[in-house]
């Protein structure tokens, strides 16, 4: 029988593994018009870390007794949908399960085939993707020559920057934490990378732009954004598209000691969330699908296999410790 994993406690600090209960799923038959998704893979993201907390967002809090919240993908077993036949491949929010019925809507339908592997539909061609295409390209704004500082760039997100940062024309420096990581960020094309868990961030951002800094793509908060912020060029701008380092947190999270630089760089920091782009998804695959023909754009994904193991891949996400996009196969 296939199971679900459901939300029942809110986590302090860490997420547990008593934090989630693993249910087996009620089986039950089709009605017209309804489709039965078996789940290949789900999606391991940040955010899922503030859907467990009863803090506002842009979703609701998953509740207790939920099955966990996730975007995945999976493909068509059963169906009696006029439109999406047996074997098609869909993407969506499916949340944590193996197993699920609905009407289809919500779901985009994808040809697996026409990707380097199914998983690129959660990754470059998928929300991950389109958060890096247009967290750059509609609140970054990056010109030719500007100067592009990414924060966890060798994460999903981030290593999709760096490279979208290259192909417009910008040098970009890389923040990433360990030698292996740093490596792999350099070798997407970055101009300088700086170890964060080696180096002392200010001195390396002083040192890797020396005019400043025009773009920052924020994925991290806490220190780094701050060392950030002393060192913005007139009219910079920052893309808040998360703050990883503070989503464990326990008591408040550490706000921006060094904001008043935005006033003396006339800079702007702006806030953002990919559903309200998800409808011009179609507009990011066209721009990003030469890039990736061209060897330009490049994919990394980290897989865990099993439903039972996704409290630890988004522990491991959490801490840094995954490389690439972090997903679970069902």
């Amino acid at each position: 029988m296939p199971h679900a994993l459901h939300l029942i406690a809110r986590p302090l600090g860490e997420p547990k593994d008593s934090d989630f209960e693993l249910r087996e799923l009620a089986q039950t038959d089709l009605a017209e018009g309804e489709i039965r998704v078996a789940v290949r893979y789900v999606s391991v993201d940040p955010a899922m870390r503030i859907w467990m907390t009863e803090q506002k967002s842009y979703w609701p809090p998953v509740g207790l007794g939920e099955v966990m919240r996730a975007g995945g993908i999976g493909e068509i077993v059963e169906s009696k949908h006029p439109k999406l036949p047996v074997g098609t491949w869909v993407g969506g929010m499916t949340g944590v399960t193996e197993e699920f019925v609905t009407n289809g809507k919500g779901l985009r339908p994808f040809d697996a085939r026409a990707l380097p592997d199914p998983t690129w539909a959660l990754h470059v061609f998928g929300a991950t993707g389109f958060t890096a295409y247009f967290g750059l390209h509609e609140i970054g704004h990056p010109k030719p020559g500007e100067t592009l500082v990414v924060s966890a760039a060798a994460g999903a997100v981030g290593s999709t920057v760096v490279q979208l940062g290259k192909a417009a024309g910008c040098r970009v420096i890389g923040i990433a934490g360990g030698a292996e990581k740093c490596a792999y960020v350099k070798d997407l094309g970055a101009d300088a990378v700086i170890d964060y868990k080696n180096e002392k961030v200010g001195k390396a951002l002083s040192e890797a732009c020396p005019d400043g800094i025009d773009v920052y793509f924020d994925n991290v908060g806490g220190e780094i954004l701050d060392a950030v912020l002393k060192r913005l060029r007139l009219r910079a701008r920052i893309v808040l598209c998360g703050g990883i380092s503070q989503y464990n947190a326990t008591g408040l999270p550490q706000g921006p000691a060094n904001y008043l630089s935005l006033i003396s760089a006339r800079a702007r920091m702006e806030g953002f969330v990919v559903i309200d782009y998800l409808h011009r998804g179609e507009e990011a695959i066209a721009a990003m699908a030469p890039l990736v023909a061209q060897g330009k754009l490049k994919g990394k994904v980290d897989v865990i296999d099993g439903l039972s193991q996704f409290p630890e891949a988004l522990r491991r996400l959490l801490a840094g410790k995954n490389f690439g996009k972090q997903v679970v196969q069902m």
